[in-house]
């Protein structure tokens, strides 16, 4: 489980095709094996919803908590701040070209929830925590940078950020600039 801004980001996958016999042998064969994965932020379900297997399947259990993350009446949004979905489109790509652990295929950053359809490369457990670490990591960091930066607003210094010479916000300067 990794933080998200007081949320954490839970994962379940599902392999929609899988190779027969005991397993891929080679990059070539384990990227015909297509993987939907879904990272959702912590506390974005009602927590007093509960399916027992008995009663649904494992498919129409996750139809229904889809519908209820497409549809949030309450939980953690910062998936759609702009910043932090950037963040997500970024991994993603790193997680394909820079890395090679998986080929993209589909994938989509909704408010509260993340979903990806990937052939792996590599073991899963090589690429989804590292991917939610990082994830979760640049997204902190960049809520924080923006409290910061708005802070001034918020305390009626400034009607933007930017207009405060001694911030990181204002033009031409960076966090590292003295």
């Amino acid at each position: 489980m990794h933080c998200l801004g007081g949320a954490a980001l839970l994962c379940c996958g599902r392999a929609l095709a899988r190779l027969a016999g005991s397993g891929p042998q080679t990059r070539e064969e384990s990227l015909r094996i297509l993987l939907f994965v879904t990272f959702r932020l912590h506390g974005s379900l009602p927590t007093q919803r509960v399916f027992p297997p008995a009663r649904m399947t494992s498919g129409r259990a996750f139809v229904v908590l889809d519908r209820l993350l497409d549809q949030p009446t309450g939980g953690p949004l910062f998936l759609r701040r702009p910043e932090i979905a950037r963040v997500v489109v970024q991994a993603r790509q790193d997680g394909q070209l820079r890395f090679q652990r998986y080929q993209l295929h589909a994938f989509v950053v909704m408010p509260n929830h993340v979903h990806l359809l990937v052939s792996p490369a590599v073991a899963t457990q090589q690429w989804r925590g590292p991917l939610k670490g990082f994830i979760a990591h640049q997204a902190n960091r960049k809520r924080i940078q923006r409290y910061i930066e708005q802070n001034p607003v918020g305390a009626g210094l400034v009607a933007l950020a930017e207009e405060l010479a001694w911030s990181s916000a204002a033009p031409g300067r960076s966090p590292a600039a003295g």
